[in-house]
């Protein structure tokens, strides 16, 4: 047992005590009415401070019981090492000696830890710069520490405390670290095991050996966090595969005596595996049985899962959410029958009582106003309870972006049997944005990127952005502005300016270039939860700069309509989006349909395209995706679809292994590609975890294939003038941005095509 002692408080205890025992022993002063009261000893606290902490005044009575009551508080206050009382002819004299003043805090020998953010963790616990010194506070100073150096793993870490007298009763601080090196995983032991091999269950945690990529991952690195995480994962993994017994006997951490290597061994004892055999209703289920028969997702024949019993609960206490029953229970109860391996479970149900939502109360939100979030709730105050509008409402606030945390809590009104208020709890986080930053890609080369948004401005949920992009070869100004309630109902409304300057894809910068300039308006209109319909009208103009290798169709158009024309389409678009994750998607569908129809000015045209993605997850490491894209152009009244609306094909974004926007009509004589009033683009990707990264999820890998091509107003599209390829690729969120590589093989290609095996992009989302 380890012994602690506080200095500080041994003080003040013997200060009382030999105060109490003077008293006891006839050294006890006589009551007396004090004249004055004078205080010695001071150097910075005020003599305020001292006069207001005393219980008594001049002119009252002064005794002992008084006196040690001042020497009790004037110890609290935690500002004096020591404290004593004089009487000299009925004058009260308090004599202290002030503790020292921390002058500041230093650190030295700092790896692993960034110096402000220590210095801001012992603030909060009292020892900052201008408080007085606490030896007891140091201590927990320097214990803290080190425990936040055990936490990674660096268990060989060692700090020294400095305390360095100044003038003028001050002392520093300096908390001399030696970081050393960080304790590695040695070994990782399953024990007890029998239906599953240890590699396999190995497998299921996220801890392990080391790898190549350790130094990425830190996956060797022991962290109690962690492992409990990972036994969380093998009790799944036993319970959602019919061990109804499984449980973790023990789990030893051992660390070498030079604390570089730990071991790490699981005793487990696995049980029988059971079968379901039978489910019971019973309880009141509103008359509904048949109806709550269908939500259970366990099956008779079929091995004993614990993830199927609890989202049978909840799917049981959902639906009594749905008739206003918002403290219903649901009770699973296994039967075990050891002789056969047999389960039977018994839900028992209990709903309780109906309510209603008496109030929707709103908390946390410091900036954002409350009808922002109120707009989103389904549920509605003095109506039933329902349980799936109160989640949707949830999700709902969730999906705005502006919060880091949101939560819903039900709370029973007092009095009351039959009502509930709601609150929900959110936690705001910063919405605005300013960014710099630079790219590179095999195609665009150096970018440049800046932009300004505000997702929130001024805590009206409104949208205000605005991005440039110097791109070598898609320059673009983009002035943007969204009120995702432009009405009650919900419709949003999007106002754009845009200026964008393409060229070809040459190394000649003085060749031609088109300058796309206009504006417009959107509205979105919700259709379900998950849908969205876009309606608007863009005014634009296009201007073609003639520069060199001006293809002849180009000129062709241009002595038609001029080198500058105008148009006003209409757009209509439609997205449904149910991905769980936008940067890195496992699971889920997205679709998106948008179309142009330009009705006035001197080019008439439709322009169409149709994007679908399916991510299918196969395991929790692998992930296979599909994506379709589609796109068609033509032009109205007579005229011909405009050139400068083409679809481009080739390259990352559609056909792998291809030089950018090469797949496609070409002016032979320049060498310039002219893309196509139509595109067909197919690929297909399977994700899996990087080789020692483990399940890291910023990190992955990829095989893919990509068919695709684009063709010209007056070509037919033909599966033998599709192009494909196949390779692998790795894609990494990294620090700078969202980055992809690909190394690909034409499978299917033709003598004038371009190849570009290896190709990147850096700095851009995918």
């Amino acid at each position: 047992m380890t012994l602690h002692i506080n200095f500080y408080r041994l003080r003040q205890l013997v200060a009382v005590v030999i105060l109490a025992w003077a008293t006891a022993s006839g050294w006890a002063a006589e009551p007396f009415a004090v004249k004055d009261i004078r205080v010695e000893g001071l150097q910075r606290v005020e003599s305020g401070t001292i006069f207001a902490s005393l219980p008594f005044r001049v002119g009252e009575i002064y005794n002992d019981e008084k006196g040690a009551a001042a020497i009790r508080a004037l110890f609290g206050l935690g500002l004096f090492k020591d404290v004593r009382l004089e009487i000299q002819d009925d004058v009260l004299v308090v004599i202290v000696e002030e503790r020292p003043t921390v002058s500041g805090v230093e650190f030295a020998g700092l790896k692993e830890f960034d110096k402000d953010v220590l210095a801001k963790a012992l603030k909060e616990i009292g020892l900052s710069e201008g408080r007085p010194y606490d030896k007891a506070l140091t201590d927990k100073a320097e214990q803290e520490l080190k425990r936040q150096y055990i936490n990674r793993s660096l268990y060989g870490s060692e700090v020294i405390t400095t305390v360095t007298p100044i003038e003028r009763n001050r002392v520093r601080l300096t908390f001399t670290v030696t970081e050393g090196g960080p304790a590695k995983i040695k070994q990782i032991r399953v024990t007890g095991n029998k239906a599953f091999d240890e590699g396999t269950l190995r497998d299921l945690f996220n801890l392990d050996t080391g790898g190549w990529l350790s130094w990425y991952t830190k996956s060797d690195r022991y962290s109690r966090t962690k492992l409990n995480a990972d036994l969380e994962s093998l009790r799944s993994y036993y319970l959602s595969r019919g061990y109804l017994e499984f449980r973790i006997d023990s789990t030893q951490v051992a660390i070498s005596p030079d604390k570089q290597e730990i071991s790490v061994t699981i005793n487990i004892t696995e049980g029988e595996r059971f079968v379901v055999s039978d489910i019971q209703l019973q309880g009141n289920y509103l008359g509904k049985e048949e109806e709550f028969k269908t939500l259970v997702k366990m099956k008779p024949g079929q091995p004993y899962n614990s993830e199927t019993v609890t989202e049978t609960s909840k799917a049981f206490t959902d639906y009594f959410g749905r008739f206003g029953y918002a403290f219903a229970r649901i009770e699973p109860r296994p039967v075990i029958d050891r002789l056969n391996n047999r389960v039977s479970f018994v839900l028992q149900a209990e709903p309780s009582r109906r309510a209603y939502v008496r109030r929707i109360l709103v908390a946390g939100n410091n900036r954002t106003r409350d009808e922002v979030i109120r707009r989103q709730f389904r549920q509605l105050e003095s109506a039933w309870y329902d349980g799936d509008k109160i989640k949707l409402s949830r999700d709902r606030v969730d999906r705005l972006g502006y919060f880091t945390d949101v939560n819903i809590e039900t709370q029973e009104v007092a009095g009351t049997l039959d009502q509930v208020d709601l609150t929900i709890t959110v936690m705001e986080k910063p919405t605005g944005s300013v960014s710099l930053g630079a790219g590179y890609s095999s195609a665009e080369k150096v970018t440049l990127t800046f932009g300004i948004q505000q997702d929130n401005a001024f805590g009206s949920g409104n949208y205000l952005g605005i991005q440039v992009n110097t791109s070598r070869y898609n320059r673009a100004f983009v002035l943007s502005t969204t009120d995702p309630f432009f009405t009650t109902e919900g419709v949003s409304r999007t106002l754009d300016i845009f200026q964008r300057t393409t060229r070809p894809y040459l190394i000649d910068l003085n060749s031609y270039n088109l300058v796309n300039t206009g504006g417009g308006v959107r509205f979105g209109l919700p259709i379900g939860e998950r849908d969205t319909v876009f309606v608007g009208v863009n005014y634009e103009q296009t201007t073609i700069n003639p520069g060199t290798n001006l293809p002849n169709t180009y000129i062709d158009f241009a002595q038609k309509f001029g080198y500058t024309s105008n148009s006003v389409p209409l757009t209509l678009g439609w997205a449904r989006d149910g991905r769980d994750s936008a940067l890195v998607p496992t699971n889920g569908q997205l679709q998106r349909f948008n179309a142009d129809v330009s009705v006035a000015g001197d080019v008439r045209y439709v322009r169409a395209s149709y994007q679908f993605q399916q991510y299918i997850p196969i395991t929790k490491k692998y992930t296979f995706a599909f994506n379709t894209d589609l796109g068609y152009g033509q032009g109205l009244s007579g005229r011909p679809y405009p050139i400068f609306k083409n679809f481009y094909v080739g390259g990352l974004g559609s056909v792998r292994g291809f030089e950018q926007s090469t797949l496609g009509p070409s002016d032979t004589l320049n060498s310039i590609y002219l893309g196509g009033s139509k595109k067909i683009v197919f690929n297909t990707e399977l994700n899996a975890p990087f080789p020692g990264a483990g399940n890291d999820r910023t990190l992955r890998m990829f095989a893919f294939t990509d068919v695709g091509r684009a063709f010209g107003e007056h070509e037919t599209v033909t599966v033998k003038e599709l192009r494909a390829s196949m390779g692998i690729g790795l894609s990494w969120i990294s620090p700078m941005g969202p980055l992809r590589f690909s190394y690909a093989l034409p499978v299917r290609k033709q003598s004038m095509d371009k190849i570009q095996q290896l190709q990147f992009q850096i700095g851009t989302s995918f």
